[in-house]
């Protein structure tokens, strides 16, 4: 049986398309290593989700986690995380041996980063010292391609992530002034001094590329199209603000004159205030947006569409004064609007992309939007207020729309339900299916409605299809610490629950991919 893809020349759900598929992050994956990888457990769960009539596996940002082990805080814009890097597979590869990769017990239910971090670490550091002393050779030359093919973005991160080891892992700006403004010498001083935790940050990217690609090879096997996810901004302790300073609003002392934020909104009373340095369009746009269009190319290496996070950024942006103490104070500035997709288009050849257009959106968000065909979001947990006309409502949409239950910034469906209203819940409960209101049935309800809608593709979380509660909440948006720590366990990953997913997708008439026989 061969499967067949989309290819890069069509939109993301072309004509009568009508798909499904879970959302569900690899660090959340069972693991006996205490964190989600792509080895052994991310393939049977590619299984599973293929079986149950599933088209797509959506996954939240996979570079390297920075400030509050956030995925929308990475390191990096084309790094990956080397914690999700499946020490099975490194043992498999004779690079790890069985003995060590002995750990201490790790909970099943939570990521301890804290643990977890110095582990993986640890093992990577195993499994350079092996390949520098012979073990493998046959990989050095796929080693050097990477480490060439990548260089436009891998030598500076390489380089950045030894000096942070160097210094204690203080973000770079309270670096020696010198490394902070990349004076030559000191950063080829550094390059000598440094060259083995350098080469152990190129090594852990290139296995951590390699076995990406081995788990979407497998995937695409199984019929599964990936999903994955674009952050706007990048990090301001990044090798991408460290290296490329000229790309982003910064004052002389390259600390940004603005930061990043939404005003206030569902999510919080006072804003959101992310931290994350604006972006110089006018440098960007004299470029031909080349750093930006080598981010989208980079991601499509791995996946097959990307969510383009915070899709209003691109039409304008949140700009508030560094140094405020929430996110009130900020002003809309203008992005690069269509002028940003008609070069990304005729660069990429098409725009494979999912819009989250969530929150504040005004109409020019939504005629950017439209005007590339790119599907928007809507999100059922937002649809009840009463009033008619709620685009989150299944009868307002159109069909090129991607429709969740939640996402990772929303409680889990069992958990938002239970904290409503009486009066809520019943006049929830009379619209999505009648009868007497049930919270432990409340996220099953809402797939059916999702499942059920125009929309070209339906997603819910695994933690909706586990029908899970406050203790499975991904993310609290506002909140620094405790979040991103959520797992999964092979027992909530019962046979039943999958069997009526499958049920479901065919009820709904979602057959997604195509299949040739």
């Amino acid at each position: 049986m061969k499967h067949e893809f989309w290819e890069c020349n069509v939109p993301p759900f072309p004509g009568d398309y009508r798909a499904s598929g879970l959302l569900l992050h690899v660090t959340s994956l069972p693991s006996a290593y205490g964190i989600g990888d792509l080895g052994p457990n991310a393939i049977s769960w590619v299984d599973r989700v293929s079986e149950s009539g599933q088209s797509c596996w959506q996954a939240l940002p996979l570079g390297p986690i920075g400030y509050g082990n956030s995925p929308y805080q990475p390191l990096s814009s084309f790094a990956g995380n080397v914690l999700v890097i499946s020490p099975d597979w490194l043992i498999e590869d004779e690079l790890l041996k069985p003995s060590e990769s002995t750990h201490p017990l790790f909970s099943v239910a939570r990521v301890d980063y804290e643990a977890v971090i110095p582990f993986k670490h640890l093992l990577l550091e195993k499994a350079w010292d092996h390949f520098r002393a012979g073990a493998r050779a046959d990989l050095r030359p796929a080693y050097e391609q990477f480490c060439q093919d990548q260089n436009h973005w891998l030598d500076d991160y390489a380089l950045f992530r030894a000096l942070k080891v160097r210094f204690d892992n203080a973000p770079y700006l309270d670096w020696p002034a010198e490394f902070v403004e990349r004076k030559p010498a000191a950063l080829e001083r550094a390059r000598l001094e440094l060259t083995n935790q350098i080469g152990l940050a190129r090594f852990a990217q290139f296995l951590v590329f390699r076995q990406a690609e081995r788990l979407k090879t497998y995937a695409h096997g199984k019929g599964l199209r990936l999903i994955g996810d674009l952050p706007f901004f990048v990090s301001p302790d990044s090798s991408d603000v460290w290296a490329h300073a000229e790309l982003f609003l910064l004052d002389k002392q390259r600390r940004p004159r603005f930061v990043a934020g939404v005003p206030p909104d569902y999510f919080s009373s006072l804003g959101q205030l992310w931290g994350n340095p604006l972006y110089d369009w006018d440098v960007l746009r004299q470029s031909g947006y080349r750093w930006w269009l080598a981010r989208l190319q980079s991601l499509l290496s791995h996946v097959d569409l990307i969510r383009l996070d915070h899709f209003r950024g691109f039409a304008a942006a949140w700009h508030v004064p560094a140094g405020a103490l929430d996110a009130r104070s900020g002003t809309w500035l203008p992005g690069p609007d269509a002028d940003f997709f008609r070069v990304a288009e005729r660069e990429l050849g098409t725009l494979p992309f999912i819009a989250e257009d969530l929150g504040l959106i005004t109409r020019e968000v939504n005629a950017l939007r439209d005007q590339f065909e790119l599907p928007g979001m809507r999100v059922l947990q937002f649809a009840f207020d009463a009033h008619p006309d709620n685009p989150y409502l299944p009868v307002n949409y159109v069909t090129n729309t991607v429709v969740y239950t939640g996402t990772h910034d929303n409680p889990t469906t069992r958990g938002w339900f239970e904290d409503l209203t009486d009066d809520q819940r019943e006049r929830i409960w009379k619209y999505v299916k009648g009868g007497e209101a049930r919270s432990s049935e409340a996220a099953h309800a809402l797939m059916e409605l999702a499942w059920s809608s125009v929309a070209a593709l339906a997603i819910a979380p695994l933690q909706d299809l586990l029908s899970l509660g406050r203790e499975a909440r991904m993310n609290v948006p506002g909140r620094a610490e405790g979040n991103w720590r959520w797992r999964c366990t092979q027992d909530m990953l019962s046979d039943s629950v999958f069997e009526w997913l499958r049920d479901l997708t065919k009820r709904a008439k979602r057959p997604g991919t195509r299949i040739l026989m």
